[in-house]
């Protein structure tokens, strides 16, 4: 059965045809300039650019992709692929040149619609469709007409993983798994009458899915084109956000912002939800103490299962606080690939109508999910006697010393409960004796004052002798990778760098 309700792209309708003069989109400019959109100008744009591609004749199902920073005419730019029946590939503008032209090549893109300032990272020859000034002006008017009618089975999203451990892997989503995400946040968290901030970039599944559920509940956000602590700061207190969505690294770079954050009212805030990235117990209080009246969501996801996971105990039991939950009641989840010793630490896996397809074009891959249908996340989690799963760290991210794994999330944020670090990454160098060993790279917090030793001390003080960092490097913040985590890449070569020894990639 085809529905055009079931497309994505027509999320916003019923607010747009019930609530024109709504307000979507504040969207700011890289001078922090603010433009307001309503509901139904976001609806009038998506139809334009449906109808552009719809002349253009591109068959059902074909890709368009997207190559631009944050904006209005980005979410229009997606909706609008979708209600013409086609596959929304956002590619990560960050990526090199290179790794750009391997996803349009990779995806089959007929098309990229980009913004002005991207237009240089496109391979030459590419057809191309310039979301800003003359060629935007140009797009036909929105004829009406219905999105598209779509099958359960049909894409509506393309997204491609970071690719910091090789070729980046597209990942299928379609029209129905999306819908059954939204649907499932919207009945856990309702946005309605919240004002949402949102700057982490778009072809991240972070951002995206927020959007798409802001649409949903007819809420309204504030969109950064990127994040910057300091416009993430002003954006709150002129905008009255009341719901932030970050990864950890972006909240410890506000904090360094003092002087900023003292002068700012941040008490209209009232919910964070941290995501892709594990959040410390430090970072945690820090959080609260900067927002005493918010409730923090320590939140987990993938592109590839998204992130309808996990939620509240089913009895009301508190959430202990590095913790990402309790299995959500739609979601089947379990462990494995654990040792014998520890049953309830293993891998995630997991099975919902939220997960993807498959990857795009990848048999060299294998198939990312069991016999009987469970995705194999990659992630390693502990189980508590409640119920309550924490995050232990990556499987690809776990080396061997001397016999011993070392997930670096946990040494991590082990060095992070001592009271003069501010963050901290963990990552292997080869080593003669041990296979590899642990470093760090130790961000300070402001006035604070600790130097190797003291860091080494702490560490054997407070966790088994094989986690502690053989060597401390201190740095005035850690490098972030194009979604705004950790670039443990760039570091794994600065360690080599420092020591002489081959960095441990894996």
């Amino acid at each position: 059965m085809t529905s055009s309700a079931d497309n994505l792209g027509a999320i916003l309708d019923a607010t747009a045809q019930a609530e024109p003069g709504r307000i979507a989109l504040i969207v700011l400019d890289a001078e922090e300039n603010a433009q307001a959109w309503t509901y139904a100008q976001l609806r009038g744009a998506a139809g334009r650019v449906a109808a552009a591609l719809r002349a253009r004749g591109y068959a059902p199902g074909e890709r368009i992709a997207i190559v631009a920073a944050n904006s209005a005419r980005y979410l229009a730019a997606l909706l609008g692929i979708q209600r013409a029946g086609l596959v929304a590939v956002p590619v990560n503008f960050k990526f090199p040149a290179e790794t750009i032209a391997y996803v349009l090549r990779d995806s089959g893109a007929r098309l990229v619609l980009h913004d002005a300032a991207r237009a240089e990272a496109l391979p030459a020859g590419t057809a191309a469709l310039n979301l800003d000034g003359s060629a935007w002006d140009a797009l036909p008017e929105d004829d009406g007409q219905p999105a598209a009618a779509v099958t359960a089975d049909d894409l509506a999203l393309m997204l491609y993983t970071s690719g910091s451990t090789g070729r980046p892997k597209g990942v299928r989503l379609t029209h129905a798994s999306q819908y059954w995400t939204v649907r499932m946040r919207q009945a856990a968290t309702p946005l309605d009458g919240e004002r949402t901030l949102i700057a982490a970039p778009l072809y991240h599944m972070n951002a995206l899915a927020l959007s798409l559920l802001v649409l949903a509940c007819a809420a309204s956000a504030v969109l950064l084109p990127q994040f910057k602590a300091p416009a993430y700061i002003r954006a709150i207190g002129r905008y009255r956000a009341t719901w932030l969505t970050a990864v950890p690294p972006m909240i410890a770079m506000m904090l360094r912002e003092h002087a900023l954050l003292a002068a700012t009212d941040l008490s209209s805030v009232r919910t964070i939800r941290m995501g892709s990235a594990p959040v410390s117990a430090s970072l945690w209080q820090q959080i609260h103490d900067m927002l005493p009246n918010a409730r923090v969501i320590n939140a987990y996801g993938t592109t590839e299962g998204g992130p309808v996971v996990f939620g509240p105990h089913p009895d009301g039991r508190p959430t202990p606080a590095t913790s990402v939950g309790y299995p959500h009641p739609a979601v089947q989840v379990r462990l494995s690939q654990g040792p014998q010793d520890a049953p309830d630490t293993g891998m995630l896996e997991l099975k919902s109508p939220g997960l993807m397809q498959g990857y795009h074009q990848r048999p060299d891959l294998g198939s990312p999910f069991t016999p009987d249908g469970y995705y194999r996340t990659g992630d390693v989690f502990h189980r508590d006697a409640d119920g309550f799963y924490t995050f232990v760290g990556r499987r690809d991210d776990m080396f061997v010393s001397g016999g011993e794994n070392i997930y670096p999330a946990e040494v991590e944020r082990m060095l992070e409960r001592h009271p003069a670090v501010q963050q901290a990454c963990v990552v292997p160098i080869e080593d003669d004796i041990k296979g590899t060993k642990p470093v760090a790279f130790v961000v300070l917090r402001a006035g604070a004052a600790a130097d190797e030793a003291a860091i080494k001390q702490f560490a054997l003080a407070h966790a088994p002798a094989y986690q502690h960092p053989r060597h401390v490097w201190f740095v005035p913040a850690l490098p972030l990778a194009s979604t705004n985590k950790i670039d443990r890449a760039r570091l794994l070569r600065t360690a080599a760098e420092h020591t002489g020894r081959v960095a441990a990639l894996r």
